[in-house]
């Protein structure tokens, strides 16, 4: 393939509401980086930038938001990542567009992963956006914003001007959307069709803004992709005041708040890290989540979904093996008879489960061996069912997908935590571990085209799948992506409470001996 670079003074040119900004066009779609659309102090509300003169270079990403800890290598063949630089004033988003023209195009606006706490939006080489604009015909953006305590610390004891810093890093991207909804059509998408996607905590992420009020109007749809679970979508309970003080008497500071505004993230950081154990073991407030409020008013678990947020649309879904495909396996499942698998299950979860999971798992998923359930995710599907009930009953628009294909690692793994992220992105080309001759380019153009249809529509549904109806709280139908895409009705409901019961305490266990290996 030829590519075609231009990077000239009169090209990549768009106007925004603080200046021009210029960025450079590749393989016919025009990229923009790091484009700055707020800052903000410590703790502080963002505000808007000031507008500058002269053409802002936007071909390099900004700054991400810095870390609590550094993250340690592993893992890299699943999930490739890269690392950035990080600063505080990490407000600035990336643009890739067709074409900077009067076109009104769907825009897919990308929330990343690491909970509420760590990631960014360029983390994972999967996040990039060329190939989802050039094929897809849509704008994409991706967001930076504050994480951990610069995004999620309440300190609304210690005064009005704090109201929200329990909340920064989500007032964060709401002003990003406010730049989407104020300057996009100058870089050739539609502000009154977008679609917010995210997984693992950017899929949190838009549970968080239909919770939050001051987003309403600024997206038409949302994807949740992996992104309901309680590790993920607990609230910070309390207030931080406790955490406060802690930090202060570690920091050697006496009792000025404003001190934490100013001292090195690196010090604050260090001296969380060491007080954090003692408030977990007391119960008290550790921050790093949203912070329900007068802004937000709490996970739909805690008080439902708001019904101003009924009319948009959700793709809400999971990945077969979730954490569990990442911990590697102690069996070798090709080489495993059907009564084999079996008495493995036995061993591992007892007579009595392995006597009613079995034929649950069996009839669910007919193509696996019975071993194959020590491998299948409940912490992310339970709450995921949950969620698609609950929100279906206020609407007729709640689609169910579950990610069902072993990828080629050893004889073939359970897919892990982010194994749909490259589908989605129509990025498969940049993870060397999802490819498999003639399975890769099918499921790559079914899921992507799903993707772009929902985009555009409200609805998943293309000619290259089954017909994928709205789930309602009586019957989830789930789009199963795999070797063999079908939809099925209910097809895990008694199956996933009952693996809970039974392999939660296993599996508790399990994790806890696999911390360090789970990617995001």
């Amino acid at each position: 393939m030829e590519h075609c670079f231009i990077y000239a003074p009169d090209r990549a040119i768009a106007e925004t509401k603080s200046g021009k900004v210029r960025g450079y066009e590749y393989d016919g779609i025009t990229i923009f980086k790091g484009i700055p659309y707020a800052k903000a102090r410590r703790f502080h509300a963002p505000e808007p930038v000031e507008r500058w003169d002269g053409i802002f270079e936007a071909t390099s990403y900004g700054y991400v938001c810095p870390l609590l800890e550094l993250p340690k290598p592993y893992g890299e063949l699943n999930i490739p990542h890269r690392y950035w630089i990080m600063n505080e004033e990490c407000q600035n988003l990336n643009v890739w567009t067709p074409a900077c023209d009067g076109e009104k195009r769907p825009v897919m606006v990308w929330l990343h992963g690491g909970g509420f706490e760590a990631g960014s939006a360029i983390e994972n080489i999967a996040y990039e956006g060329e190939n989802m604009c050039r094929i897809g015909q849509v704008v994409v953006v991706s967001i930076n914003h504050r994480l951990n305590l610069l995004g999620y610390f309440d300190l609304s004891a210690y005064g009005s001007e704090y109201a929200n810093s329990g909340n920064a890093g989500t007032d964060d991207i709401i002003m990003a959307l406010q730049w989407i909804r104020d300057n996009i059509a100058n870089f050739g998408g539609d502000p009154e069709n977008v679609t917010l996607f995210g997984q693992s905590g950017g899929g949190a992420k838009i549970t968080t803004l239909l919770q939050t009020p001051k987003a309403d109007g600024l997206f038409a749809k949302g994807i949740n992709m992996s992104g309901v679970a309680e590790t993920i979508m607990g609230d910070s309970k309390g207030n931080g005041e406790d955490l406060a003080i802690a930090l202060m008497a570690e920091l050697g500071i006496d009792g000025d708040i404003r001190e934490l505004e100013t001292i090195s993230y690196e010090s604050m950081a260090k001296a969380y890290l060491h007080v954090k154990p003692e408030l977990a073991a007391e119960g008290k407030y550790l921050g790093c989540t949203p912070h329900p409020n007068a802004f937000y008013k709490g996970t739909p678990n805690e008080s439902g979904f708001r019904m101003e947020t009924a009319h948009i649309p959700l793709l809400v879904g999971t990945v077969y093996g979730e954490f569990s495909g990442i911990i590697p396996c102690t069996y070798d499942k090709n080489r495993l008879t059907r009564e084999e698998g079996i008495q493995i299950v036995r061993q591992t979860a007892g007579e009595k489960a392995a006597e009613e999971l079995v034929p649950l798992f069996q009839a669910a998923y007919p193509k696996r061996n019975p071993v194959e359930m020590l491998s299948l995710d409940f912490l992310f599907r339970l709450p995921t069912q949950q969620y698609i009930r609950q929100r279906s009953a206020i609407n007729q628009f709640t689609y169910s997908y579950l990610f069902n294909l072993d990828l080629p690692v050893n004889g073939g793994s359970a897919p892990w935590h982010c194994a749909d992220i490259p589908y989605v992105f129509h990025n498969t080309e940049l993870v060397p571990v999802t490819q498999e001759r003639g399975v890769t380019e099918n499921l790559e153009a079914q899921i992507f085209n799903s993707v772009i249809a929902f985009a555009r529509t409200g609805k998943p549904n293309h000619e290259g799948i089954p017909y994928w109806p709205a789930s309602t709280p009586e019957e989830e139908q789930t789009m199963v992506f795999g070797k063999n895409t079908q939809l099925r009705c209910n097809h895990d409901a008694k199956l996933i409470p009952l693996l809970a019961k039974y392999m939660g305490p296993v599996f508790e266990r399990i994790m806890y001996e696999n911390t360090e290996k789970i990617q995001h």
